[in-house]
């Protein structure tokens, strides 16, 4: 079984088909699909389509790119949502969270500010709840890491990442698996691949982030859950290891980042 720790199943690109698209993926053998939040207005929606997917999760959280129009009051639901939703078995973390230091308008010295503030307060909810992060560190990665180290949430995903070795030896130091998918499927992508063939499996966990960040296959096409396994096999063969070795080890990887699955996949 496959694990697809990052899919924003609810985006529009969707439209009504992301019940279909999660049951084509199942028989696929992806047997779990993560959906996390990138807003308030967003709580519902995925906690909703989680309840009607069988192979579906969520998270909660305010995504970085969401942040410039994001109010303290949204801080303040989330933290209320996260509390209420303990009870519900398919909630398994925090996030979309992060910084985002690629896009301009988040680079300006005031929203560089707001960004932060928020991802520091979206950690204490983590950590105050025992919650593992879905961190979102487009060209943040040492920030994101400065604030990971003195807040100490439980863990969690550098998501989608492309940072350096010793970056990636930082996250894993402070409790974080990485997050590996489509990028790393083109030759062209050379550090991503480096990375995916060399850091250590046990760190590894799969994603999609469809419907972004397609295959090479399908690039530029919508992406999708189903494309998890022939990303896996990518993997593999940069690895020079069995598929069916990826698949059992990012499986153990997920769970082992994200604890409240495993109840799901029992």
């Amino acid at each position: 079984m496959w694990i697809d720790t990052h899919c924003h199943l609810d985006a529009h690109e969707f439209g009504t088909e992301s019940a279909g698209v999660a049951r084509r993926a199942q028989e696929a053998g992806v047997g779990m699909i993560v959906i996390p939040a990138v807003a308030r207005d967003d709580f519902g929606v995925v906690r909703t389509l989680a309840a009607d997917v069988p192979n579906a999760s969520y998270a909660l959280g305010i995504h970085p790119i969401h942040v410039p129009q994001a109010t303290d009051d949204d801080l303040a639901e989330l933290r209320r949502q996260v509390e209420a939703s303990l009870a519900d078995p398919r909630f398994v973390a925090i996030g979309e969270i992060g910084l985002d230091f690629f896009i301009p308008l988040l680079c300006e010295p005031a929203m560089r500010e707001k960004q932060e503030r928020f991802l520091r307060e979206q950690l204490r909810i983590a950590r105050d709840f025992g919650l593992p992060v879905l961190t979102h560190v487009r060209r943040s990665q040492d920030q994101v890491l400065k604030h990971v180290r003195q807040i100490a949430p439980n863990g969690g995903i550098a998501h989608a990442f492309n940072g350096s070795f010793q970056q990636a030896r930082a996250f894993i130091d402070a409790g974080f698996h990485l997050g590996f998918g489509g990028a790393m499927t083109f030759t062209r992508a050379l550090q991503i691949r480096r990375l995916a063939a060399e850091l250590p499996l046990d760190a590894i966990v799969l994603e999609t982030d469809a419907p972004d960040i397609a295959p090479a296959w399908i690039h530029p096409a919508r992406n999708s859950p189903e494309q998890l396994p022939a990303i896996g096999a990518v993997l593999a063969g940069l690895r020079a290891v069995d598929v069916a070795a990826v698949r059992a080890a990012t499986r153990a990887n997920a769970l082992a980042a994200i604890p409240r699955l495993a109840p799901l996949l029992a």
